[in-house]
């Protein structure tokens, strides 16, 4: 990819991340969650990344963490190679946020402990008056007060867990987060709220950040440039603008036919397009493009050789044999 690599905080080059799996007895395969993945996010932006359910999007943000270890390809983070690297020292500049609020939290644990033990793994105070403080003042930040610290998380909301959730990571002052899908198990009202604020730190503290999700229309909103992945590909990456007005890729096109209207006059003139099939098994997925069996335009190219992720417009990566003649 073409970029200024200075001004890049993550690159991923050629990422692989695959699961073995039993078949039988004695027999297991890989289900390939991430294939040949290739990204950069720069420094301060943020890259949303989306697609249906069980494409890669929770494994690759997880893997370039070293959550799961690659099984093949660069994760490069500001121009060190650290996919082999001891990554003690880079969980303080490396975080995630975690899909489900009531998973995440021990529920043995108060709020202040939970907040409190990146404080004690990376030793970041010098007395327990330090230590207190800095957990007060992670409650204010994420909008809750002192008073909750000595509450346990089944006390509190889905909101308020995720907000517990957001000021664990904030605890270590981090560089980069990982924020896997953290909207998606909160009630429509409480959504905008967690991620002004996801924005609003952004902006005072320049986080960078990917934020993997569903929403499309939430995506858009928060998003710098943002990625479309398939069956563990990256099938489209451009900046948020130009993906809604200028969608390539057969496959970003049907996903943003789905995203409902407010208005329904507008909304009876919309084309829907619907995917013939279902997505293909993981473990067995198909020759050559994986979206092929589903794509109107497939052809015997697309079935005998997999599409090369190039860009087409400045910024613009697609990978697809058609592009050209799709988008006439």
């Amino acid at each position: 990819m073409d970029t200024n690599k200075n001004d890049n905080l993550i690159e991923v080059i050629g990422l692989k991340k695959y699961f073995p799996v039993k078949t039988g007895f004695m027999k297991s395969q890989n289900v390939k969650a991430v294939d040949d993945v290739n990204l950069y996010i720069k420094k301060g932006e943020t890259l949303g990344l989306v697609g249906e359910s069980g494409c890669g999007k929770t494994t690759l943000g997880r893997t370039i963490l070293r959550l799961h270890e690659p099984t093949e390809g660069k994760i490069i983070y500001d121009g060190k190679d650290i996919t082999k690297e001891d990554m003690y020292s880079y969980r303080r500049k490396m975080q995630i946020i975690f899909q489900d609020p009531y998973a995440s939290l021990d529920p043995r644990m108060t709020v202040g402990d939970i907040i409190g033990e990146p404080l004690d793994i990376h030793k970041l105070y010098s007395n327990k008056q330090e230590r207190q403080e800095k957990i007060y003042s992670l409650l204010e930040t994420v909008g809750l007060n002192k008073e909750h610290a000595n509450r346990f998380a089944h006390e509190f909301s889905g909101g308020q867990r995720q907000r517990i959730g957001i000021a664990r990571a904030l605890a270590v002052e981090p560089e980069f987060i990982v924020c896997d899908e953290p909207i998606s198990a909160l009630d429509v009202s409480i959504q905008a709220q967690v991620v002004n604020m996801l924005e609003d730190l952004q902006a005072e503290r320049g986080f960078t950040y990917l934020f993997i999700a569903h929403d499309l229309s939430v995506v858009k909103h928060i998003s710098d440039r943002i990625g479309v992945m398939y069956l563990g590909h990256l099938v489209e990456l451009t900046s948020s603008s130009e993906l809604y007005k200028n969608p390539m890729h057969p496959y970003t096109k049907t996903l943003l036919s789905a995203i409902p209207i407010a208005d329904p006059k507008s909304s009876r003139s919309k084309k829907r397009i619907i995917l013939k099939g279902d997505i293909p098994s993981p473990l067995n997925p198909p020759s050559g493009c994986t979206f092929r069996t589903r794509c109107p335009y497939a052809t015997d190219e697309c079935k005998n050789s997999a599409p090369t992720f190039k860009e087409y417009n400045e910024g613009h990566f697609v990978a697809c044999h058609n592009v050209k003649k799709i988008n006439r």
